[in-house]
């Protein structure tokens, strides 16, 4: 640390006391006596309380042949306890409202649930009862069993995850690492309830726990009510750890194909871990070599790659670092790996660029500022400094970048970027196939209603529970529009001494891209990358570098910043906007490489499944069934695209929402400064849809050959608007339904009961002039007919009978626990208040929503459904590694 003082400028110099200020703030430790340590971090930013259980066990303590255990058990942990039984966990969990989930790795096993501050109480009950015991009967297993197989095969049905799963065995062979956390399904079939038990047991114990508690909470008050709750529960004796003897990395070049789009080259090395001393210098070498400064991304503006980057994958012990390029279907993948491979030798032989290094120690500490902006975010950046990286705070991360030294990233890529050690991976694009039409799912199936029983909860659940009442809000937005028609809405907030800008520019392709032109959109928004007219395209990246900003542009824009450089941040956001630079030269490679990404994306199955949903909605002709082809792209010119900015970039389809550390004068005179002169250049015009008619019901199989699930979708027009009251029916009966989470109706006949899939849910996305109701799923194929007739039997019944008192209060309840939710992260805040902007919908009205949920009657439900839902004319379409077989037949409609 003596050699501090000489490698920190003064711009990131003064970034380390608001660091240091953050991580001393409203925090508040403790190690209970049975070894549960416990942190406590206030944040005001809203009502809203995030508490994270991490044990430290996961996959590399798995007993061998068996490496989903610690998955498998975590799936469990989720089917009740002593005390508390699988249905009130999962009434509770989605009662609560919030996000009630888990994650695996290879070192931790964490349970998070973010909810109103209010329900604090509930959540560290949960967690206690799940610390002391578990229910681990064979019987539950069972059924638990066919929902972790349908999430293996989601998970598989992704190329890239297998080829990550091969590149872990290649890398760290013969160590924990080489699998990774998911499992696999022959393993499942040998676990039983006993190894499950055996495993909690062992690991499960306050002493090898973590718990992180962060939000609008009072931390000596919670640490008391913790110690009650936990204080009890016994320590355990902690077997050894496994061991890690990394060997050194064989290199190897692996060969896939993928249903992507565009093929992918990858160079991986092995890097050090979230625990090495050298960790910090490893994370500033990765965001050097992904610096859009630097040469390996310099390969896209040049057009010799579609993407290029250099990203990581860092374990607590060790990690890995990859070089990725695109290159376009038909490629030459080699010529791509050798232009990579020199980029990665130079910067080996002659070093790493200076200023890149400080720019990147610049942007990784002034990022710990923005740990503040997100209350579930806060808690997961004190776990992952707490579990992964055995640190004190995640502020202990400022003073090890601050020391990192252009020699020492230098020293790490020489060891690193070594081509003896380099794994090497080609993804190449494959055709699935066309899609083929489909017979139906069956319907013969039968299947018995099952009773609706209400769940008695614990007191303490049900007190909580059955709280009705208005949320309170922590947003008092300022709004304005400018003479030349750009809205501009303010958030004050001081969390964090930070800026976040989002805006938009409301625009319409399929109305506003003139005949023959498809697809211009898409080229202009690739230019945006090029700089400004004052600054070109490396220029502007060290501006934004000098003042550790982020920063995108085009019709989506944002920036964030310090808040002490706001305004000049504005005014770089403002140039890349309003003046961008649009170089013919980039334009020609734009479009070249746009046309090359269509090329290959529209043989993809995914592309082909949403063309398919789209097609079989819309009537012929209608204005969103237009499409950009490589022909289309390939014809426009240089003053099409200029045209086009010229016509859709206007201030009086703006808004521009800034919310941080600023008060609404600072802001409006910013904005106004940048902006104000922004001239509409015609009159404004209409961009609705038109208003579609009901959808005939139709089938479609897309062919996958690279998944090993079907994903279903059951999709059908409805005619509802942002203006209808009905939606407000709907979306309490949806949460009834399918959007609930664990205590929804298709959740717990297609998830709990039958283990059908892995996951399923039902949605309205509701347009000014346009709706669609959808229900998503994945499962096996011989499955797919069957979670279909669950899904139609249980919108005819709520198309039939109303839903019961106690579901109708638990799902107000759940709306109305969301609305402080939205409020817990500074961009959820500023997105709701661009989209409530952008839709002509009150600022407030998340607020308007709740007492609109609150007045909400069982038979309106009921009739809501029967008059916008339509269960027999569904559109479906399927994809899927195989063709439909048997029993498939068109009359069992």
């Amino acid at each position: 640390m003596q050699t501090l003082s000489r490698w920190m400028s003064a711009a990131w110099l003064l970034l380390l006391p608001l660091v240091a200020a953050a991580a001393s703030s409203g925090v508040v430790r403790a190690t209970l006596d049975n070894g549960l340590r416990v942190v406590i971090v206030r944040n005001a930013l809203a009502p809203v309380v995030t508490t994270q259980v991490s044990y430290l066990a996961g996959s590399d303590e798995a007993p061998a042949s068996f490496p989903g255990t610690a998955h498998a058990l975590e799936h469990m942990m989720f089917r009740g306890s002593p005390g508390l039984t699988r249905d009130q966990l999962a009434v509770i969990g989605a009662g609560m409202g919030g996000d009630f989930n888990a994650f695996t790795t290879q070192a931790v096993t964490s349970y998070y649930f973010t909810a109103p501050a209010q329900d604090l109480d509930v959540a560290l009950h949960i967690e206690a009862l799940r610390m002391r015991g578990l229910d681990l009967s064979p019987a539950g297993w069972a059924r638990e069993r066919g929902a972790i197989e349908q999430e293996v095969a989601r998970d598989r049905s992704d190329p890239f995850y297998v080829f990550n799963t091969q590149l872990l065995a290649a890398m760290f062979k013969g160590t924990p690492y080489a699998h990774d956390a998911l499992g696999t399904r022959p393993s499942f079939n040998r676990t039983g309830a006993p190894l499950l038990k055996k495993f909690y047991d062992t690991w499960y114990a306050p002493n090898n726990a973590i718990l992180v508690v962060a939000g609008d909470v009072d931390p000596q008050t919670t640490l008391g009510e913790i110690e009650t709750l936990f204080g009890a529960i016994p320590r355990k004796t902690l077997p050894a750890r496994p061991r890690y003897d990394f060997q050194p990395v064989a290199a190897a070049t692996l060969h896939y194909p993928t249903d992507y789009p565009v093929g992918v080259a990858v160079l991986a090395y092995r890097m050090p871990g979230l625990q090495a001393s050298d960790y910090a210098a490893a994370d500033i070498l990765v965001r050097v070599l992904g610096s859009q400064r630097g040469a390996l991304y310099a390969l896209v503006p040049q057009g010799k790659a579609l993407f290029a980057s250099f990203q990581s994958q860092f374990l607590p012990r060790a990690g890995i670092g990859y070089a990725v390029g695109a290159f376009a279907k038909g490629g030459d993948a080699e010529a791509l790996l050798a232009q990579m491979r020199a980029i990665l030798a130079r910067y080996a032989a002659d070093g790493v660029p200076a200023d890149l290094v400080d720019a990147a120690k610049r942007k990784a500490i002034a990022q710990l500022a923005f740990q503040k902006n997100s209350i579930t975010g806060l808690a997961n950046a004190w776990t992952n400094a707490l579990a992964f990286q055995g640190l004190d705070s995640p502020e202990d991360m400022a003073a090890a970048y601050a020391a990192v030294t252009p020699a020492a990233v230098d020293r790490l890529a020489r060891g690193v970027l070594q081509p003896a050690h380099v794994i090497t991976a080609i993804l190449t694009p494959e055709p699935s196939g066309k899609p083929i039409a489909g017979k139906g799912f069956g319907g013969a199936e039968s299947f018995a209603a099952a009773p609706e029983k209400p769940v008695a909860l614990p007191a303490w659940a049900s007190a909580a529970l059955d709280r009705l009442e208005l949320p309170k809000s922590t947003l008092q937005p300022y709004s304005t529009t400018l003479r030349n028609g750009l809205r501009l809405i303010v958030q004050p907030e001081n969390i964090s001494d930070t800026i976040t800008v989002l805006g938009s520019v409301r625009t319409q392709p399929d109305l506003q891209q003139p005949k023959g032109q498809d697809g211009v959109g898409e080229v202009l928004s690739g230019l945006f990358n090029f700089g400004t007219t004052t600054l070109g395209r490396l220029a502007f990246r060290k501006a934004l570098d000098d003042i550790a900003a982020s920063e995108s542009a085009g019709y989506s824009f944002a920036i964030a910043a310090p808040s002490a450089h706001f305004a000049r941040a504005l005014q770089l956001l403002a140039d890349n906007e309003l003046h961008p630079a649009l170089p013919e030269a980039a334009f020609r490679i734009v479009r070249q490489q746009t046309a090359q990404a269509l090329a290959g994306q529209m043989d993809t199955p995914d592309y082909l499944f949403a063309r398919a949903i789209k097609h079989a909605l819309l009537p012929a002709r209608d204005p969103a069934l237009r499409e950009a082809t490589p022909a289309s792209v390939l014809k426009l010119s240089y003053r099409d695209v200029k045209n086009y900015y010229a016509q859709t970039f206007r201030p009086d389809l703006t808004t521009i929402v800034v919310i941080g550390k600023v008060t609404p004068a600072r802001a409006q005179h910013v904005i106004a400064a940048q902006f104000g002169g922004w001239q509409a250049p015609s009159a404004r015009p209409d961009l609705d849809l038109p208003a579609v008619p009901p959808n005939q019901p139709a089938q479609q199989v897309v062919p996958d050959k690279t998944s090993v699930q079907d994903t279903v979708a059951l999709v059908q027009n409805t005619p509802l608007t942002l203006r209808d009251p009905a939606r407000y029916a709907l979306t309490v009966g949806n949460q009834v339904l399918g959007q609930g989470g664990f205590a929804s109706r298709l959740w717990r006949d297609l998830r709990v009961k039958t283990g059908l899939v892995y996951g399923v849910s039902s949605s309205f996305d509701i347009g000014r002039t346009r709706s669609t109701y959808r229900v998503t799923l994945g499962c096996d194929a011989d499955k797919v007919g069957q979670a279909r007739a669950i899904v139609v039997r249980d919108i005819e019944q709520m198309q039939r009978q109303p839903i019961s008192a106690l579901e109708l209060k638990r799902a107000q309840g759940m709306l109305i626990r969301r609305i402080p939710l939205g409020e817990s992260s500074i961009n959820a805040i500023g997105g709701a208040l661009l989209y409530y902007a952008q839709h002509d919908l009150p600022l407030d009205q998340a607020r308007i929503a709740v007492r609109q949920y609150l007045q909400v009657t069982a038979p309106e439900i009921r009739t809501a459904f029967a008059k916008y839902i339509r269960p027999k004319d569904f559109v479906e379409v399927v994809k899927g590694p195989a063709p439909r077989r048997g029993g498939i037949e068109a009359g069992n409609r």
